[in-house]
């Protein structure tokens, strides 16, 4: 016999209804009354700042001894960095242009019929999101920019933290005359609220996972609601025949230790067997002084003696979001593409080169949402994009690619205006 799932829980059916119908009214505000909201956020997250450095002082003391693993606990902290972050990326999004009612394209048919294709929200967004407080602030940001209503699910792990986000970011919303519901936190913990926002998929338009890859798996594979996915973040730098030593050890070192526990963080190192005599010794002893573990192929051992752990053939393809790198000499920038190709996630990868003919094969073969040419991995994101706050970094390609920004939260309608036009 078939088994019948269990009926949705009324209090995740209210959150839909009442996500579906804040939506509705969001489609008719003006852009003016959702930059407002947003420009009132960071005063209301200055307001109850100690009640949220409490809460978060909580939910961080209750992950450590429950035996969460480090660098979950250090995406769950709030620092005052941190706070800082979260302020300016709400300051950020208001400030942003409007991206709903742009007219994308338009012309004038023959028979003086005028069709446009113009933005519109895309309606109601689920996020379903692990540790990180500030997906909290980003993600309603993104959403309400943009027109849509967001139902947020964390991890149980930042409850107490995003209780207190989600409704300072409500009050600021309200008070900016945006309907009650436009910003929902699920606060019912365990499976069962996940399995049931899965299965809301007539009212939630797209779900976004951000977390490991069994959750996002978990989700896309849960659930009839189109899903934007974000997959691990394998990032790659090669290092050219010709690279700079100066700025090959600089963009190396900052996109792997500026924070390792980030999706856009350096994990594949890949060097030239051209400059790899040059480069490695200085790059070894640079991760060496800041505590990164190097795992490094036959090559790199035999021209660095004890300074790389011999590279099994899973650490081309893990993603250790740890102080923790593995580095291959590779023949070549076609070599260097198809590893990236092969390895990678499609995450962000880059190239450290003088040469412009070399970067744009780089550019033109390597199939990943960002790449970067003698920058930073670790600039590939909203802010250095100039998208302010983003939702995450989507390694998927439709519809959206890359970091997620508001523009990528909407999607168009047709609008056709006639003359008492008729079918011929």
């Amino acid at each position: 016999m078939p088994t019948t799932s269990p009926p949705i829980s009324p209090a995740m059916l209210a959150l839909g209804r009442q996500a579906r119908t804040a939506a509705r009214t969001l489609a008719r505000l003006p852009g003016a009354a959702r930059a407002a909201a947003l420009a009132g956020m960071p005063a209301a997250l200055d307001a109850v700042k100690a009640e949220l450095f409490a809460a978060n002082a909580a939910d961080v003391a209750a992950a450590r001894a429950a035996g969460l693993a480090e660098p979950l606990l250090k995406r769950l902290l709030v620092t005052e960095k941190v706070f800082q972050y979260l302020r300016d990326r709400l300051a950020e999004a208001a400030a942003l242009p409007d991206p709903v009612g742009r007219v994308l394209e338009g012309h004038v048919q023959p028979t003086g019929l005028r069709v446009e294709r113009v933005s519109v929200p895309i309606g109601v967004i689920g996020i379903i999101f692990e540790s990180r407080p500030n997906v909290t602030t980003d993600a309603a940001a993104v959403c309400l920019k943009a027109g849509n209503a967001v139902i947020l699910r964390g991890g149980s792990e930042a409850l107490r933290t995003n209780q207190v986000l989600a409704a300072a970011m409500t009050a600021a919303a309200t008070a900016a005359g945006l309907p009650e519901h436009a910003i929902q936190l699920v606060t019912e913990p365990g499976h069962e609220s996940v399995r049931d926002l899965l299965r809301l998929d007539g009212y939630i338009d797209l779900l976004i996972p951000r977390g490991g890859k069994g959750l996002i798996r978990a989700v896309a594979e849960g659930t009839r609601i189109p899903t934007l996915k974000h997959y691990e973040g394998i990032c790659h730098l090669y290092l050219a025949a010709d690279a700079p030593a100066e700025m090959a050890v600089a963009l190396s070192v900052n996109s792997k230790c500026e924070r390792v526990e980030v999706c856009n963080a350096l994990e594949k190192l890949l060097v030239d067997a051209e400059s790899a005599a040059r480069l490695l010794p200085v790059l070894a002893a640079a991760f060496r002084e800041r505590g990164v573990e190097l795992r490094g192929c036959p090559r790199c051992q035999a021209l660095c003696p004890g300074a790389f752990v011999p590279a099994a053939e899973s650490d081309w393809t893990e993603e250790y979001l740890a102080p923790i790198l593995a580095v291959r000499v590779v023949d070549g920038v076609d070599a260097a593409i198809d590893h990236i190709n092969t390895h990678g996630s499609g995450h962000t990868d880059g190239m450290v080169t003088q040469r412009l003919d070399w970067a744009e094969r780089f550019v033109q073969g390597v199939d990943s949402a960002s790449v970067m040419v003698n920058a930073s991995t670790r600039l590939s994101g909203g802010g250095d994009y100039g998208l302010g706050a983003v939702v995450g970094i989507s390694t998927d390609r439709l519809h959206a690619r890359g970091p997620v920004g508001p523009e990528a939260l909407t999607t168009y309608k047709w609008v056709a205006r006639g003359d008492g036009h008729l079918r011929r």
